[in-house]
């Protein structure tokens, strides 16, 4: 999924993990992603999708035979802001599943996970197998 939409590949999403229901994406900083000028933070949009993505990614590596997945809700709620100039990395876990619905936690740090920038609890709608999966 780092690399399956143009939106994570214009904000430079990298996949760095997915195993049974656990996935970890970054987004390394960069200056055009910032909240505001001189803030040198990462902009909550910017970790907002990134969260999405790899809570969905999480998703697809329990459900391999129903992707794609849909995004029902996503709570993220951000404790900080991102250290000036840090990228962040992102873990999620897929913990349960039913007939058609996924439900997923994360959490979001840049320097280390004990002190994370925002965590997120997520629902997915799974939509069974109507498309073949996007080569990784």
């Amino acid at each position: 999924m780092a690399n399956s939409t143009p939106q994570a590949i214009a904000l430079g999403f990298e996949a760095i993990s997915m195993a049974a229901g656990r996935a970890s994406m970054r987004v390394p900083w960069r200056e055009d992603l910032v909240e505001e000028a001189g803030s040198q933070s990462l902009a909550s949009g910017v970790i907002t999708t990134l969260t999405d993505h790899c809570c969905g990614m999480a998703v697809a590596a329990v459900e391999e035979d129903r992707f794609p997945t849909a995004t029902l809700d996503l709570r993220i709620d951000f404790l900080r802001p991102a250290a000036p100039g840090a990228g962040v990395m992102v873990e999620a876990h897929c913990y349960r599943t039913t007939e058609s619905l996924a439900f997923v936690r994360a959490s979001a740090w840049d320097v280390s996970p004990e002190d994370p920038i925002a965590t997120v609890q997520a629902a997915f709608v799974l939509n069974g197998p109507q498309s073949p999966r996007p080569a990784s």
